[in-house]
């Protein structure tokens, strides 16, 4: 880091270098505060090899550990483009076919999206935490700096004898005034199943002390293990969208990579992925997915149809059904009785026990399993309308006295209520109506399944639940939200099943999932967080490697806390450079009794301002 010589002695060239580096600096606040003030994340490109980006502190691991979910500035290697319009390559792009030419592009954007971020010189790291600095400094800047500027990160390319990865510094503030800035330093290694080589509790410690001889210092540990995600069968990782990890946080650590205590605080991060086939909630979520076909098909004219469940087609399993509701003279409490084998014999053979005894509902009525038919035979817009057809006929002439759910909101079930006094009103079965009738049919039909599961299991009530059931919104909105709902069940499910969680952990996550969703858009990537007692999934842990690990020795309070960490992950915590290392960069090491570790130290120091 550059550091002023005193004014004693100055010559004429230390002036003019003093200069000129305050002049840097405070050509570096301006550009940063314009960048903090504008409400744009776009990268800054400054003087035409780097980019300097305002982002979220969460999004990079190594960072994360010191600025959490905080904004920052990241510094980095403006990567440029891999084709520009005037080059050689794009002339030959445009002689090309349009298909040719569209490959070949999608070809340059992959590799210009693979490049990634790319690091900086160590030296010029340093220049950029010296220009920070002095910023920041009312003593040596004239630049308003009542109002702090955002962390700034740096990433280096390792060229150093340390092998740092990444500088760092943020403003200490005592009210509203900069009274110092706390730099960072983070240093990485590749993977090693050594753990004899793996930096020792005493070392770290010794480190700490080293750098700032303070009279007592606090260690706290950290660890992150998964519960559910990716697996690996025979040495091959089969990859999962879906993640339960759990992170722990105690104190009174003992050793490196020691299992965390009974007696730590332990977080669930749940983030679950519809359509898992592992999932009791799959074959619903195959009916969901004809759901959102037919939405989608109303929304832009235009529907992709699913390849049908059913051998037979939909018209004559209309039919069908419709005879043998003609045939029987039993009365509707006996046709209620009946509803299970009836749906028993539409029944998948993808269906499993688990899913059954979940949400498989004994009290379908006649437009539910109407909806159970067609949902798994038809195939176009015609087999909708033609089975609808069908349907509104033998109400009309007085073949069929169906029964149906009272509160059941759907078309075809007011003209059901109609039939029963021979008054039903006409219905054109042109345009887009038979869809909108078919996805109300669905609509009606999995709400009640969600609710039969989530009033059946006491995991919330029917006024909790309204927002999602409300039938005035239009469709396309109730679908929306009857995604929502079916996310929110199929996290449930999975934390239910697979890990086994009591009742009350499932009460207060239902709530929450409600909660989030109620304002918030549809999103699988969200991470829901829930506390949880360690004991409750303690044989899930204690057995297994961790794919995160740390320790931390601090001394200090509040502002003026300064850390020294080690962390271990089976994954590089850096995404700007290439490891060394004879181990692959996975994220499960699998049934191995010697895991591999990637090493990160992370290290702070105080600066004061006189």
């Amino acid at each position: 880091m550059y550091i002023l010589p005193s004014v004693t002695g100055y010559t004429d060239h230390n002036l003019a270098m003093c200069s000129k580096i305050i002049s840097r600096a405070k050509e570096f606040f301006t550009i940063l505060r314009s960048l903090q003030d504008a409400e744009s994340s776009d990268p800054y490109i400054y003087e035409e090899e780097v980019q300097i980006v305002k982002m979220n502190g969460d999004g990079i691991p190594a960072v994360n550990m010191y600025c959490g979910n905080q904004t920052v500035f990241v510094c980095e290697k403006a990567v440029s483009k891999i084709s520009d319009p005037g080059d050689e390559q794009m002339t030959e792009a445009s002689n090309l076919s349009d298909g040719d030419a569209d490959d070949a592009n999608d070809s340059a954007h992959v590799l210009q999206t693979e490049m990634g971020p790319q690091p900086l010189s160590v030296m010029k790291a340093r220049q950029f935490l010296s220009w920070y600095t002095l910023s920041q400094n009312a003593s040596m800047s004239a630049e308003d700096t009542n109002l702090p500027l955002y962390p700034l990160w740096v990433r280096c390319d390792m060229s150093d004898p340390a092998g740092t990865t990444w500088f760092g510094a943020e403003t200490v503030c005592v009210g509203t005034k900069v009274t110092g800035v706390k730099l960072y330093s983070i240093t990485s290694k590749g993977s090693t199943a050594d753990k004899q080589s793996l930096t020792t509790l005493e070392e770290l410690k010794q480190e700490h002390k080293k750098r700032h001889h303070p009279s007592s210092v606090g260690i706290k540990g950290s660890a992150r293990f998964s519960l559910f995600g990716s697996t690996v069968v025979e040495n091959t990782t089969i990859e999962s969208q879906s993640s339960v990890t759990v992170d722990f946080k105690w104190s009174h650590v003992e050793s490196i990579l020691e299992t965390p205590p009974l007696s730590s605080t332990a977080t669930l991060n749940i983030k679950i992925a519809s359509g898992d086939m592992r999932s009791p909630m799959f074959e619903m979520y195959r009916e969901l997915e004809f759901l959102l076909t037919l939405a989608d098909g109303l929304r832009t004219g235009e529907t992709e149809w699913m390849e049908p469940l059913e051998s037979t087609s939909p018209v004559n399993l209309t039919k069908a059904y419709l005879e043998e509701l003609q045939n029987t003279a039993k009365t509707l409490q006996d046709q209620a009785a009946r509803t299970p084998e009836k749906t028993s014999k539409l029944k998948s053979e993808t269906e499993t026990p688990i899913f059954n005894s979940f949400l498989e509902r004994g009290d379908l009525d006649f437009v539910e399993q109407l909806w159970v038919r067609m949902r798994k035979s038809v195939t176009s817009y015609q087999d909708i309308g033609d089975c609808l057809k069908l349907v509104i006929d033998a109400l009309r002439y007085g073949d069929i006295k169906p029964w149906i759910h009272r509160d059941s909101s759907s078309s075809l079930s007011k003209l059901i209520l109609q039939s029963y006094h021979q008054q039903i009103e006409h219905v054109s079965l042109t345009g887009f109506t038979p869809v909108n009738m078919l996805l109300e049919m669905g609509l009606d039909k999995m709400r009640k399944d969600y609710i039969n599961y989530l009033i059946g299991e006491e995991l919330t009530t029917l006024n909790h639940l309204c927002f999602y059931l409300s039938t005035e919104v239009d469709l396309q909105e109730q679908v929306i939200r009857l995604r929502k709902l079916h996310h929110l069940l199929e996290i449930i499910v999975t934390c239910s099943t697979f890990l086994g969680l009591p009742y009350d952990r499932l009460f207060l996550l239902t709530q929450l999932c409600l909660q989030h969703y109620r304002t918030s858009p549809y999103d699988e990537e969200h991470e829901f967080k829930l506390q949880i007692k360690p004991a409750l999934i303690s044989h899930f842990y204690q057995k297994e490697h961790p794919i995160l690990w740390g320790v931390e020795v601090s001394s200090g309070h509040g502002p003026r806390e300064v850390r020294t960490s080690l962390h271990l992950s089976d994954r590089p915590l850096v995404d700007h450079v290439i490891f060394e290392t004879d181990y692959p960069n996975e994220t499960v090491n699998g049934d191995s009794e010697d895991p591999a570790f990637f090493s990160t130290m992370a290290y702070c120091s105080l600066v004061n301002f006189a």
